[in-house]
């Protein structure tokens, strides 16, 4: 069934309104398997958790009669021209949630203004997304050993990518029980429960057997499940590396001769060293809560990396951005821009590239009315006079209390 130009399982509900929303929707439209491995993470799932409980640990201070009726959201990063400071993050075996995942993200970009930063481990290849893209986009690198980044780096630079984001929190794979326990591993462990969700979710299941776009056709040739298999193998043996050093980002800087960020950067003197090597930017996250449970939520890091880099380097933050205010709130604190990587997940799931390009288009429309009532105009002019702690009181606060229970 169409309705409001989307492709809904669910007319009953009506149009999603936000992306909790879609996120319902999406986790209907998967088996448990994929659902899992979409929305995940480590351990106890703290870290997940703590890079949404972070934004409300910040209130918002809006001013009054600011006499503003448009705004400014557009900015650049990584050399990017963008309409708004959201890009999509780079999510890996995106044809797990749909088969044309990687186009969609790049297709509801690019009809929004803004830009993708397309994965390592994408679906289809750099130089597939490449020749199906209108614009610019970045690439994000499992650096791995050198001799196989190097293979990488100049497809990319080949197939037109100009920048360039490095994950460097990946030392070992983290420890995703939830996904273990639905099945999700190399192989996939398929029991008569686990069949039996595939098979309530026959469109699904026909998209996989039809496109067979679910590994990671950078790192394997073909389609299927031996490939995806082999994929996943590739990205564990070689491109997760724990003795990757600052050495090795040396070597990059001085390789890539385009834009250069460090992505999972949570520490003030580890982006201080980065900057000094020459990189362009730092991304401020934990993976989503997939690597380090326990580590902390990306929000919190982010005020002091952004003092400590100061200006030298844009600082970008990927972790928990739900609603428009939370990009407000992280671009008070320092951020030039955010990543959002499980948002855009829900709506391909949900709607293919019209359901990324609706969920984009709800976080525009939040962040222009959370800037109207915040009285400002331009996102640039967002800094941490637009936010407060939670429970705190300043001593003006105070007296007024004192003087109201008098």
């Amino acid at each position: 069934m169409r309705a409001f130009g989307f492709d809904w399982q669910w007319r009953s509900s009506g149009e999603p309104l936000s992306i909790d929303d879609y996120r319902r929707a999406a986790s209907r439209t998967v088996p448990r398997m994929v659902w899992s491995y979409i929305e995940g993470g480590a351990d106890d799932l703290r870290t997940v958790a703590g890079n949404r409980t972070a934004f409300d640990d910040w209130w918002l201070v809006p001013s009054v009669l600011a006499g503003h009726d448009t705004h400014d959201l557009s900015t650049r990063v990584a050399g990017l021209p963008v309409s708004m400071p959201v890009l999509t993050a780079p999510t890996g075996f995106n044809g797990l949630t749909r088969w044309s995942g990687d186009l969609d993200a790049i297709r509801a970009a690019e009809r929004v203004g803004t830009r993708c930063v397309v994965s390592t481990a994408a679906t289809w290849s750099l130089e597939e997304i490449a020749d199906a893209a209108g614009e610019q986009h970045a690439f994000q690198l499992y650096p791995g050993s050198e001799g196989v980044a190097a293979v990488l780096m100049r497809r990319a630079w080949a197939a037109g990518f100009r920048s360039l984001f490095v994950t460097v929190d990946v030392p070992t794979v983290g420890n995703r029980e939830g996904e273990r326990r639905e099945g999700m591993g190399v192989p996939p462990v398929l029991t008569p429960r686990r069949l039996l969700d595939v098979a309530r979710h026959p469109r699904w299941a026909y998209d996989v057997v039809r496109h067979r776009r679910i590994g990671g056709r950078n790192l394997a040739s073909g389609n299927g499940v031996t490939a995806a298999l082999a994929s996943i193998e590739v990205q564990e043996r070689h491109l997760v590396q724990s003795r990757l050093n600052w050495d090795d980002v040396a070597w990059m800087r001085d390789n890539w001769h385009g834009s250069l960020y460090l992505k999972g950067v949570l520490r003030p003197d580890d982006a201080v060293r980065a900057v000094d090597l020459g990189v362009d930017g730092v991304v401020v996250s934990n993976h989503g809560g997939r690597q380090l449970d326990g580590a902390i939520p990306s929000l919190t890091a982010l005020p002091a990396v952004a003092d400590a880099v100061a200006g030298r380097a844009q600082v970008l933050l990927d972790g928990g951005i739900r609603r428009g205010t939370d990009v407000i709130k992280a671009l008070a604190l320092g951020a030039d821009a955010v990543l959002v990587g499980r948002p855009c997940l829900y709506g391909t799931a949900v709607a293919g590239d019209r359901g990324v390009e609706h969920v984009l288009t709800i976080l525009r429309q939040e962040i222009e009315r959370g800037l109207t009532l915040l009285g400002v105009r331009d996102v640039r002019d967002l800094d941490r006079t637009h936010v407060r702690p939670a429970g705190t009181r300043d001593q003006n606060e105070i007296s007024i209390a004192a003087i109201t229970t008098q």
